[in-house]
């Protein structure tokens, strides 16, 4: 892990936390800010305590920096990555399960009109 992205360096330390861990939890966050059909601009709004608690425990568990906004925009963005995923992913099902005579699926991420 280069220096300039994440001032650690710990590559393994960022995966297990960082990518692992948080990013489950915001997975699972944001699908289920998708399951009860809140608007997309929630998902940031929920990703700054996540990015705040993946930033503990690299604090907590490998004596990493508690305070470095380098370190927490990168949380930040694996973990919005993530709930977007999750988010996308479930109201894709949704919209053709929920108005199947509406919209198609189109992959895994997307969604269309029926003609």
């Amino acid at each position: 892990m280069p220096d300039w992205l994440y001032d650690t360096g710990n590559g393994w330390v960022f995966l297990l936390v960082t990518v692992i861990i948080g990013g489950t939890a915001a997975f699972l966050s944001g699908r289920a800010i998708a399951q009860t059909w809140r608007p997309y601009w929630h998902i940031p709004l929920y990703m700054v305590p996540i990015a705040a608690a993946v930033r503990f425990f690299h604090y907590a568990l490998f004596h990493e920096p508690m305070i470095s906004l380098q370190n927490y925009v990168v949380d930040f963005a694996v973990v919005l990555a993530a709930a977007s995923l999750g988010y996308r992913m479930l109201r894709a099902r949704q919209m053709a399960q929920q108005y199947h005579w509406l919209y198609r699926r189109t992959g895994l991420l997307g969604w269309r009109k029926v003609s």
